[in-house]
């Protein structure tokens, strides 16, 4: 399975969520692999945020190799699961859809804790609470996990 995690920049949320899938992936021995992009290019080439590096050193998950990256049709196309931070991540991430099986593989993430509430992922760079959005991060991953290696046997 291949999942790329999406949030606005690609400098916050999805850096974390990448890390901790990443994490939970080597814990649960899949084949599985995961990698995080922005539906913005604002930070092209960045590193991830120092908060989100932070918290995620706090949990012993190193994302500083990572760089910001747009998300773009061949990842659409390629990828079997689009999880998206929020609404406005998850309708720019439809307009880059061409068909219903590519919509299909959309998801927000928070649903995979809290079923169809299509409840967002505040925004740290905004919003701060890195802690708190890290946590609420590495649950939904678990619950994703779960569901889709369970949906897939």
């Amino acid at each position: 399975m291949k999942i790329v995690m999406i949030c606005l920049g690609n400098i916050c949320r999805s850096p974390i969520a990448e890390g901790v899938m990443k994490k939970l992936i080597r814990q649960h021995q899949l084949d599985w692999e995961v990698y995080s992009a922005g539906t913005s290019g604002f930070h092209n080439g960045e590193k991830p945020h120092t908060e989100s590096i932070s918290v995620s050193a706090k949990h012993e998950i190193d994302i500083t190799h990572q760089r910001s990256q747009q998300v773009d049709k061949s990842d659409i196309e390629t990828a079997d699961l689009l999880v998206v931070m929020d609404q406005q991540n998850h309708q720019n991430v439809l307009k880059l859809c061409s068909t219903k099986e590519q919509k299909a593989k959309v998801k927000l993430l928070l649903n995979y804790s809290y079923p169809g509430e299509n409840r967002a992922v505040p925004d740290p760079y905004y919003e701060g609470g890195f802690d708190r959005v890290f946590d609420m991060i590495y649950q939904a991953c678990e619950d994703l996990i779960d569901k889709e290696r369970t949906s897939i046997k």
